[in-house]
């Protein structure tokens, strides 16, 4: 007969596999629901002859679901999933349930780098996006790197965090704030509509790069479960065990950065998906990386569909930017995370 522990020890990781099973399902409906919202007046059983029947279709649903809603919304999955994996990943290494891309600054760096690439036209081999993706990619490198060995300095304290992130976005802004302001009008409102985070300019590039990007960097964190599962018991306990938290940090810190770039590199600044995401995770089923990334990453993608479905319902013809919805939700959890902060003190 099984000993109790190792019996509830079981009953814990079935209910956190409900819990996964149950997201993917909720997921699925969220996903079917956001390609079935539009403006075009299509029924459900339009949408779903049309996808039954494939890409080569020359109708105007054809045109509407393969072309337009379909990349969208994949494109839509996949960048929720990699800034939610990303803010997961940032909250373990830092030990701080207050950083995510957004707050620690990240996301304004590779939103900077984007926006030189559309001001100057930076391109690889001769597609615009591919340069836009690699200084998105660098300038995240770049002050992720500024935030952890200023954080090594310092002490990766939640309050050392939170300013490093501040002074980061007020810095990257307001060079984004430059380049909209010296460059010609037409670049300027690219950049402006770009910097919201608009789902408009989702095509299937976007869908396989960030779809790729976000395998890759899923992959590979996983393999780091253990130790990552081991450093939210602190460091000190981590080192005890053998890791390498240093190199663990770095390494994360450069994964994170990949995921990043790859989502802002395309639909632009997001907020608060990467904070929002791994709090709800840890909520339903704990610390445990084996589960907490996967059920991260699938909550990830529910947030922007929930939040695109929802920038379509409020939109008047044109689709509103997604990422002022988000930023909508996020301010209020932010505001409590913060409130909860100062009680724990």
């Amino acid at each position: 007969m099984e000993n109790s522990p190792n019996l509830l020890y079981k009953n814990i990781n079935r209910k956190r596999g409900i819990v996964f099973a149950v997201s993917i399902f909720i997921s699925i409906a969220a996903f079917l629901a956001d390609i079935c919202i539009g403006s075009s007046g299509m029924s459900i059983t339009d949408i779903i002859e049309t996808l039954l029947a494939g890409p080569n279709g020359e109708t105007v649903n054809t045109l509407i679901v393969w072309s337009i809603r379909l990349p969208m919304t994949l494109t839509c999955v996949f960048v929720g999933s990699s800034l939610a994996l990303s803010g997961l990943q940032v909250q373990t290494i830092t030990n701080n349930p207050l950083a995510s891309p957004y707050t620690l600054g990240i996301s304004a760096g590779a939103s900077f780098g984007a926006a030189i690439s559309i001001t100057f036209g930076f391109t690889i081999a001769g597609v615009q996006w591919i340069g836009t993706a690699i200084l998105a990619f660098l300038f995240a490198i770049a002050v992720s790197m500024t935030i952890f060995f200023i954080g090594k300095y310092r002490g990766l304290n939640t309050n050392t965090l939170i300013l490093t992130g501040i002074i980061m976005n007020f810095f990257f802004t307001a060079l984004q704030q430059y380049l909209q302001y010296s460059a010609s009008a037409e670049v300027a409102q690219i950049i402006q509509n770009w910097s919201f985070g608009n789902l408009s300019r989702a095509s299937w590039a976007s869908v396989w790069v960030s779809a790729g990007i976000l395998i890759i960097g899923f992959i590979i964190l996983t393999k780091f479960t253990w130790k990552l599962t081991a450093i939210t018991a602190g460091e000190e306990r981590a080192k005890s065990l053998g890791i390498n938290v240093e190199r663990l940090r770095i390494y994360t810190f450069v994964i994170c950065a990949f995921l990043i770039a790859g989502a802002v590199g395309f639909i632009g600044t997001v907020a608060f998906v990467g904070l929002v995401a791994p709090h709800c995770a840890r909520l339903l089923v704990g610390e445990d990386q084996r589960f907490l990334i996967p059920v991260t990453t699938v909550l990830g993608s529910l947030i922007m569909l929930v939040a695109a479905s929802t920038a379509k319902l409020m939109s008047n013809g044109s689709m509103l930017p997604v990422g002022i919805i988000t930023s909508i939700v996020g301010v209020p959890f932010l505001f409590v995370l913060l409130m909860r902060e100062g009680k724990g003190k």
